[in-house]
């Protein structure tokens, strides 16, 4: 992890961060209203170490489109960490 001054293979190699979402990650799609996608990807960066996908998500509910956010790890317990720790970012 970043914070703790430990040198992350997929960072140096840039292959942390995907631009599209495999199906085998896991996901959570979000109501993004008062945190931004930066701010997430900052916490995801410093706190945990697996590969992540973060990017919009189109999703209907009662006949309108609405637009999410959805986060996805490979590493699921990375995703039940991310979760509880929603209410701090």
């Amino acid at each position: 992890m970043l914070k703790h001054g430990e040198v992350n293979p997929l960072n140096v190699q840039g292959l942390r961060q995907l631009d599209f979402c495999p199906p085998h990650f896991t996901t959570l799609t979000l109501e993004v209203s008062t945190m931004s996608e930066k701010r997430i990807a900052d916490w995801i960066w410093e706190n945990l170490q697996g590969r992540f996908y973060i990017g919009p998500v189109d999703v209907v509910d009662d006949g309108h489109y609405h637009r999410r956010v959805c986060v996805a790890f490979e590493l699921a317990e990375e995703l039940s960490y991310f979760s509880l720790s929603l209410n701090q970012l």
